[in-house]
């Protein structure tokens, strides 16, 4: 992850650069904000009542948007893009095995580990409805997309180190690979609002904690960053 939080902070640093200093000759035809960077803190939502997160979890998002105007003014716009999503969730749920390699679900005293962890890489396809207050001179707007984003998780991994020593899955098929979910940026020039809302859960239905399917999904909350 800290190479990730590097790549995150160039990349950023190069984007509000960008869109501070960069001019552009005047296009009637423009279009805007089809690259993207952006952290999150990751939550986790519909958590079972014992199910707690702790410490700081984070996500990282960098991708391309394809923006199509449908209006005039080219203040209206759909965009479709791809992007990579790396993401991490620290809480107290112990993902281990039984005897016969079944994956086991259960919660962990606060004092018995020092990490308790899973983390999904994704690659994403947003799509998005576009309102702005741009115009072919104007680079600092208004602007408010929402939309809906696939993600198909490419890698995931469990990790835990505690009393029953260290513990650490990557092929747990419990986990759905297919994500998605409803997404909001909203904000004025370089700084935007960012949430995701997952539609579906993390896990699938072999995923049981104490006889109880585990339905919990993601929430995420933070800022992006666009430019041309």
């Amino acid at each position: 992850m800290c190479l990730l939080v590097r790549l995150f902070v160039l990349f950023s640093v190069t984007f509000i650069y960008g869109q501070e200093t960069v001019t552009k000759d005047v296009d009637s035809l423009y279009k805007e904000d089809q690259f993207y960077a952006g952290v999150t803190y990751n939550l986790i939502g519909k958590r079972p009542t014992d199910v707690k997160q702790s410490g700081f979890s984070l996500g990282f998002h960098l991708g391309y948007i394809k923006d199509m105007p449908i209006n005039k003014a080219r203040n209206v716009a759909i965009g479709v893009g791809l992007g990579y999503s790396a993401n991490s969730f620290n809480q107290n749920l112990l993902i281990n095995t039984d005897d016969t390699g079944t994956f086991t679900y259960s919660i962990l005293e606060g004092n018995t580990y020092t990490k308790n962890k899973f983390s999904t890489h994704l690659i994403e396809l947003p799509i998005e409805f576009r309102w702005r207050t741009s115009t072919p001179t104007d680079y600092s707007f208004w602007r408010i997309y929402a939309g809906f984003k696939f993600g198909y998780v490419l890698t995931h991994t469990t990790k835990y180190r505690g009393d029953l020593g260290s513990i650490k899955f990557s092929n747990n098929n419990d986990f759905n690979n297919l994500q998605y979910g409803l997404t909001l940026s909203a904000g004025y020039n370089t700084w935007n609002v960012h949430l995701y809302y997952a539609l579906n859960p993390i896990f699938s239905n072999n995923a049981q904690l104490d006889g109880t399917t585990i339905d919990m999904n993601v929430v995420k909350v933070g800022l992006m960053f666009y430019i041309l």
